[in-house]
């Protein structure tokens, strides 16, 4: 005999496609992949990514500047790696920027707002330490504002969600790299 508790019980089936959702998602073809159980939160979550791909925008023209006017003995090497990472910052800006087209928005690479809308700052240091150390903060803040994104997008989007899951861990190699720099 199943008892209530019994998770195997048909009663406590908790785990169930839902079928209107699924009726619901036939109509509107010209939406794409955006669902009914997407659209409430769609705006917002464009909203997020566009506020993330102006954060991506700035770290790469921050990078590009510092891999151009670093000097000393070590700059070198190190601006090679600022080279790597404006790269992975643009990487990241044409993944968002692409999200955010699936989701029936438009990427805003409007020149003139994107450091209001961006969460990092852009950096013009010329002493290669204080490059290293302004590089640092902003990938601490991309992973503090990836990680925030995260939950927020959660149940609502995995598709962003796993996609910025993978930023964040490029994020963070980013920081930990720049941090043995300045040991």
């Amino acid at each position: 005999m199943k008892t209530r508790s019994d998770p195997s019980s048909p009663a406590e089936h908790r785990l169930q496609i839902d079928e209107s959702a699924l009726r619901a998602a036939t109509e509107h073809l010209d939406k794409g992949p955006v669902t009914p159980s997407l659209e409430p939160w769609r705006t917002d979550i464009v909203r997020l990514l566009n506020d993330a791909l102006a954060t991506e925008l700035v770290c790469v023209l921050r990078y590009r500047r510092h891999y151009f006017t670093a000097k000393g003995l070590t700059s070198p090497a190190i601006a090679d790696e600022f080279l790597v990472h404006a790269n992975a910052e643009l990487a990241h800006a044409d993944l968002i920027a692409e999200r955010i087209t699936q989701l029936g928005g438009e990427p805003n690479f409007e020149p003139a707002g994107l450091r209001a809308r961006s969460h990092a700052d852009y950096d013009e240091s010329s002493d290669l330490k204080a490059m290293i150390r302004a590089n640092l903060k902003a990938e601490r803040i991309a992973v503090e504002s990836y990680r925030q994104m995260i939950v927020l997008i959660a149940d609502k989007d995995s598709t962003t969600h796993r996609m910025l899951e993978g930023i964040l861990s490029e994020e963070e190699e980013h920081a930990d790299e720049l941090r043995s720099w300045l040991e």
